[in-house]
């Protein structure tokens, strides 16, 4: 009931190919995160930044008239 070195070499190489393609393969789903969606404006972050511009203005002219 021997197992010869040969045979035994030979399950180890076929082992270490299975690990080497198979397990890679498996999870490659896993391994890369989804991609972030692409960023969109609909102009209101714009429209704020306007108005606290507007209102920054109103309150130096208010400063400055009193």
């Amino acid at each position: 009931m021997a197992v010869s070195n040969a045979s035994f070499g030979a399950v180890i190489a076929i082992v270490a190919v299975i690990y080497a393609v198979v397990l890679p393969v498996a999870r490659a789903d896993h391994s890369f995160p989804a991609p972030a969606p692409a960023p969109t404006s609909d102009g209101t972050t714009i429209d704020q930044g306007i108005a606290y511009i507007l209102m920054l203005l109103a309150l130096v002219l208010t400063y400055l008239i009193h």
